[in-house]
């Protein structure tokens, strides 16, 4: 027992021994993980210099666009071939992808052996070669009868413009076929089967083995973004946010790059790391100074740079007691394959032994040990630094989308990684010691590069067809300038109707007259008291108006809630509340003894026979009091007050928001005879020459005319342009049938719009992976705010998915484009809309007063013009298109139609006294 203890002891002692000789011997290779971290931050600034348009020429890493835009998302279905071209033979395949819940794949593959006279021929014999090959797959397996979609994987460097045309940038693997550097090898391939004959293809993708590696792990686990491939080569692509990357144009969503992460080190970023076994690796190879980083890593290089140092080992006496056999000075004789078997746990011992006979020498146990702890440095310092340059890959994608953690898998596939006992397990650990905060599942592609080849073109198929069914979708909301002159031009004519007295009550517009007679001219003043309610908010406000040098506007205001239940009671109820509003606010400022005269910004429809009369037409906003419809306003205030019996108060004008905004305005700009409100709900007034207004007595002068323009194609007259969407909206409206033109441009019903488009592109599976939520079920539930932040030219594709997250909308990245294009198209629309009635308008004031040309002020209000990030500058382009010959200036109403309501009263006032 003794004796088998001192031999273990021996043993292990001469196992001591022979590694420290070799980590003594190799300690330039053994990288701690300082190293390791700073090799990561140099990849992470080649990756930048790789990407920036200006330092792409010199940059060692070319960050290739491979204008592959999306991972699989399980949708993808049909039957396609794939060209697999990388090494001395290649693959074809035919993948048939089936979904209907099953997500199944099925191949059927066949391996063409390449002759060496045709890898260093002519290119034109290497893709007739391919061409002949394919056309012999096909016909075996009976699949000429029709045009087939191809995926063709070429695992080589390629400057892709296109995601089906690619120039090879350089040859490598020992390929040396000439006529092909610089040239679009996908025109190539399609010479060649064009020359064959008889086969009937569309190569739809060109693809390069890492990013098919991708695309293969990316269909059975869609978090998979990145692909890795350490075989005979290596190289990593990964999914980067297209803001980043300035060789391509755009800056929505995402491509896949092809780092060709074996060129890191060319230009000298890893002098410092490359040791004196490399330096002779590279200078014996074909491509001297080029693949730096790949031949320290690959598995074309690993062997070799072990017979290297074992021979000069062996030639200082450390190794085979200084005896080298002519094998071990052969190139080439020690492989990758070698590495693998004596790294093997159990039998890599014996395997060493036999490995080193076989090269002619005579080893000892202990340098079989040696021999063992060299490969393991070797092969551990590859998977150290491909953990290194992973782990710059993996940061990069987490600050990308400005998460603290991040959950992602990466694909990988080689046969380095496949075959090494050892090597799948060190590189995983090493990248976690890295990169903690992201949490990284590796994936083995079992299917190989060519496969992710068919599923790049099933993906790209996919998009094309849901592209196409997308652009249908939103030309529906897409009004040509044809279009748009006839919504003008119809504007027009129901303005014209809505004016004269024998078509007023079945005109859409109803040209309600407002009985205000003039704008400001600067010369009021006082104290008054304003009412503001339009909206489930209600302003009560004192403005004070000086005139003279000081000529100035002072408000006090303060806002009050109307409950839900309060806007849909009774009538009663709702002037009640309001009532109980003013008397908290006059004895907040304490004024309930003073009579002030009072102007009543009531923003919903009315019929005024005077300035302080008007009877309610129609609840609008989603109001819904009852016994109001019908009744004048003004009166019910007036009754209201007396039921409270605290204060008495002059109402002298009832003014809608529209007018109201208009005379705020016209306060500081005279030539503003034109009101417009784009919020909450859409209106526009302007100042019309009383012999048009046949509803109301007198021809002199002029008054406004609140137009209601949001009834406009009430009577079917913008039945054209009405979408499937606008009526879902109008049905689920508290007034079915009415405000139409409103529920296509104001901010209550656009976010609604959206919803029911997004909801009919779930059920049509383009959005959202075909799931309808609850949520998206809910009605209201995208809010037309979050157009205005979705459009935000400065918000990020992530920042747009976290808004449809808030939502409970688990968008992709795709998804949030997507999403992005239709809040475009209705906004877009709503604005384009409102130009063309506001170009109604402007022409036919410059009419009225026979001008060649007008210049008009729009004082403009709401939510929807103030916010939304294009809604002002497309509505002003509109204006300006149906309407050359006006030059019309819009003025953004700084202090709300509260401020108009004071101003009209000051005007009604002076008006009063002066008649």
């Amino acid at each position: 027992m003794f004796a088998v203890h001192l031999l273990s002891f021996y043993f292990s002692k001469l196992q001591e021994d022979q590694i420290k000789k070799v980590d003594r011997f190799l300690y330039a290779m053994r990288l701690s993980e300082e190293q390791l971290k700073d090799i990561s931050k140099r990849f992470r600034a080649e990756m930048e210099k790789g990407l920036s348009r200006e330092s792409n020429a010199t940059a060692a890493l070319k960050m290739l666009p491979t204008h592959v835009r999306s991972t699989p998302d399980g949708s993808e279905k049909g039957e396609f071939l794939a060209l697999d071209l990388g090494g001395s033979r290649f693959k074809v395949l035919q993948v048939k992808v089936s979904e209907n819940g099953k997500r199944k794949v099925q191949m059927e593959s066949e391996t063409y052996a390449i002759p060496e006279e045709i890898l260093s021929g002519r290119g034109t014999e290497l893709f007739d070669h391919v061409a002949e090959s394919l056309k012999d797959f096909m016909q075996k397996n009976s699949i000429n009868q029709k045009k087939k979609p191809l995926g063709f994987t070429f695992s080589f460097p390629c400057a892709q413009s296109k995601l089906n045309e690619g120039v090879l940038l350089s040859w490598s693997k020992h390929f040396k076929s000439r006529g092909v550097q610089g040239r679009n090898v996908v025109q190539s391939l399609r010479q060649a089967i064009s020359r064959v004959r008889d086969i009937d293809v569309d190569v739809l993708a060109l693809v390069n083995d890492t990013v098919g590696t991708m695309m293969t792990c990316g269909y059975d686990d869609q978090r998979c973004e990145v692909g890795v491939i350490v075989g005979t080569g290596t190289n990593a692509c990964y999914m980067e946010e297209m803001r980043h990357i300035e060789l391509v144009e755009g800056d929505e969503g995402r491509m896949c790059i092809n780092t060709e992460w074996g060129a890191f080190g060319d230009d000298g970023a890893l002098d410092d790391y490359i040791t004196d076994f490399d330096r002779e690796i590279d200078a014996a190879s074909s491509n001297a100074g080029k693949q730096l980083f790949e031949k320290m890593v690959s598995g074309m290089y690993m062997g070799e740079l072990v017979r290297l140092i074992l021979l000069k080992m062996a030639k200082r006496g450390l190794l085979f007691g200084g005896v080298v056999s002519d094998a071990l000075r052969t190139k080439g004789k020690f492989q990758t394959k070698h590495i693998c078997q004596i790294e093997q746990y159990k039998d890599g011992l014996k395997n060493t032994k036999d490995i080193l006979t076989d090269l002619g020498l005579q080893p000892s146990t202990d340098d079989c040990i040696a021999v063992q702890q060299v490969c393991t440095i070797v092969s551990f310092r590859s998977a150290n630094l491909c953990a290194a340059a992973l782990a710059a890959i993996l940061t990069r994608i987490r600050e990308n989308r400005k998460l603290k953690s991040l959950r992602t898998t990466v694909g990988v596939d080689g046969t380095v990684y496949r075959t090494h006992p050892q090597y799948p397990k060190r590189l995983h650990k090493v990248v976690r010691l890295l990169v903690p905060d992201c949490h990284v599942r590796f994936m083995l592609s079992e299917s190989g590069s060519s496969k992710g080849a068919a599923m790049v073109t099933a993906v790209a198929q996919r998009l094309m067809s849901q592209r196409q069914e997308i652009d249908d979708t939103l030309a529906l909301l897409r009004l040509e300038k044809a279009q748009l002159r006839q919504v003008r031009d119809r504007m027009r004519v129901e303005l014209e109707r809505g004016l004269k007295k024998d078509s007023h009550d079945t005109a859409s517009v109803k040209m309600l007259p407002s009985f205000v007679y003039r704008t400001p001219d600067g010369s009021e003043t006082g104290k008054y008291l304003a009412l503001d309610l339009g909206g489930t908010n209600f302003r009560v406000l004192v403005v004070k108006i000086r005139t003279g040098m000081s000529q100035s506007v002072r408000m006090y205001n303060k806002i009050y809630a109307i409950p839900q239940e309060i806007m849909q009671g009774t009538g009663e109820e709702l002037f009640d509340h309001i009532v109980q509003c003013i008397s908290d606010f006059l004895d907040y400022m304490g004024m309930k003894n003073s009579r002030l005269p009072l102007g009543f910004t009531f923003s919903f429809p009315c019929r005024q026979t005077g300035i302080d009369k008007g009877t309610l037409v129609s609840w609008t906003k989603g109001f819904k009091a009852t016994d109001c419809e019908g009744n004048d306003v003004v009166d019910m205030l007036r009754e209201a007050i007396k039921r409270r019996n605290e204060f008495d108060l002059d109402i002298v004008a009832v003014v809608n928001d529209t007018v109201g905004t208009m005379m705020t305005c016209a306060y500081e700009d005279p030539k503003c005879e034109i009101g417009l409100i784009a919020g909450t709900g859409s209106n526009v007034c302007y100042m019309e020459e009383m012999k048009n207004i046949e509803t109301v007595e007198g021809d002199e002068g002029q008054m406004c005319v609140n137009t209601e323009w949001g009834g406009f194609g009430e009577n079917g007259c913008i039945e054209d342009i009405r979408t499937k969407y606008d009526r879902e909206v109008d049905e689920g409206s508290l007034n079915y049938g009415k405000q139409r033109f409103e529920k296509m441009t104001s901010g209550m019903y656009l976010g609604e719009i959206v919803r029911q488009i997004l909801t009919d592109l779930t059920n049509r599976g383009l959005l959202f992976r075909g799931r309808i939520t609850e949520p998206l079920k809910t009605r209201g539930i995208f809010e037309t705010k979050f157009l205005s932040q979705i459009e935000s030219d400065r918000l990020a594709l992530l920042q747009v998915r976290a808004i449809l997250q808030q939502l409970g909308l688990d968008s992709t990245c795709d998804d949030s484009i997507i999403v992005k294009e239709v809040c475009g198209a209705v906004s877009r629309r709503a604005a384009q809309l409102c130009g063309a009635g506001m170009a109604a308008v402007v022409d036919k004031i410059r009419e009225n007063r026979g001008l060649d040309h007008l210049e008009v002020t729009v004082g403009v209000d709401g939510t929807l013009y103030k916010l939304h990030p294009h809604f002002s500058r497309i509505l002003k382009d509109t204006v300006k298109e149906l309407a050359p010959k006006c030059d019309v200036e819009f003025v953004l109403s700084e202090d709300g139609s509260g401020k108009g309501a004071a101003l009209i009263t000051a005007v009604a006032k002076r008006f009063c006294a002066e008649t």
